[in-house]
């Protein structure tokens, strides 16, 4: 048969003290000019009896369970988005509370069970991630429960959380301007001329557009685009390779993201091209691969951690409706070669990298 719940009032009876002495002294409430004796008696008591508090009686007493709800798409089972846990789950427990995670597949339906179970579980808010940004529907939510987007937009919720794209996308032009790189960049992966009006996601068209605008403010364009709907490895061996074939002016080659670019690495070293010599690579990601290609490859990473965490804090305030855009670092590693001379163009792009770091 299984032993008895230890209750607050336990604790109080073996440290002799009263049970709102007790509660006062393990909810931390600031100026209650207890001894520290009694602080030790509470949480010997504590230790001793096992004790935990009875979250559901609490939350009836304080209309707060500690409790936030994590609903994500493919979050937790996959590598390329896990940060995003990660943060959350630091700061859920540096605020005190329990993050309850739920997955659903992306699957309608198991999002509808997904909010029936952590609503009933009067969690205090629920935050709705994606691995990959997107526009994102939501069920039906009280509108008594606060909902955070992570990773994504909602038209029905509008406080959400994402990487700042379009600053990322002008440091990674930066990256190649600054060491030389100006009528020699290819883009990999996107095209305006292929892709035309064709929507991929709002955080996409961002890195696009600052790409575009950062090149644009040095009197820069591209100088060959490769367009492929899949950003996946096989496609940037395939664009890299092909592009290289058909001609011998480009040196540096500006990946949609680092997938893209182990590919590329394949295709520059099948051609005798060695990455940080002879060819520069730069991405967006700073996926784990990243730092194993040899050299390691200088990227513009997703801010997930700090996103996790940011999705927690503003769950948990009263911030009001809007866009929250957490930096995305500048990864530099060894894949970009290093021009000799320096031009204007060249100092004006380290100025505005350094200007990034250090903001």
């Amino acid at each position: 048969m299984a032993s008895k719940r230890a209750t607050l009032a336990d604790v109080a009876r073996l440290a002799g003290l009263s049970p709102t002495t007790a509660s006062l002294i393990l909810n931390g409430k600031p100026n209650t000019r207890f001894s520290a004796d009694a602080h030790r008696r509470v949480h010997d008591a504590v230790a001793q009896l096992g004790y935990r508090p009875n979250m559901g009686a609490r939350a009836l007493r304080t209309d707060r369970s500690l409790t936030i709800g994590f609903i994500s798409d493919v979050v937790a089972t996959t590598r390329f988005a896990s940060g995003l846990i990660r943060g959350a789950l630091e700061q859920a427990q540096t605020a005190g509370h329990l993050l309850l995670v739920v997955e659903t597949g992306d699957d309608v339906d198991r999002e509808v069970e997904a909010v029936g179970a952590v609503l009933d579980r009067q969690v205090d808010g629920i935050i709705f991630a994606t691995m990959r940004a997107r526009e994102l529907f939501v069920p039906p939510i009280p509108d008594s429960t606060r909902v955070v987007i992570l990773n994504a937009t909602s038209a029905q919720f509008g406080l959400s959380v994402l990487p700042d794209e379009e600053q990322g996308g002008r440091r990674a032009v930066d990256l190649l301007v600054a060491a030389g790189h100006t009528d020699d960049i290819a883009l990999i992966g996107q095209s305006d001329d292929v892709e035309g009006d064709l929507f991929r996601s709002a955080t996409v068209a961002r890195r696009v557009q600052g790409l575009r605008s950062e090149l644009a403010d040095f009197g820069l364009r591209f100088v060959a685009e490769e367009s492929c709907w899949e950003w996946e490895p096989e496609d940037g061996y395939r664009l890299a390779a092909s592009l290289l074939d058909r001609r011998d002016d480009i040196r540096a080659l500006l990946c949609m993201n680092d997938r893209l670019a182990f590919g590329a690495y394949q295709a520059c070293q099948e051609r005798g091209l060695t990455v940080g010599r002879d060819i520069s690579i730069a991405s967006f990601d700073n996926d784990e691969l990243a730092a194993y290609l040899r050299p390691g490859l200088t990227t513009v990473g997703l801010p997930h951690e700090a996103m996790g965490r940011a999705a927690v804090e503003l769950l948990l305030s009263d911030a009001t409706p809007g866009e929250r855009l957490i930096k995305m670092p500048v990864v530099k590693r060894a894949s970009i070669v290093e021009g000799e001379r320096r031009s204007p163009l060249m100092q004006l792009a380290s100025e505005r990298l350094a200007a990034y770091d250090s903001d």
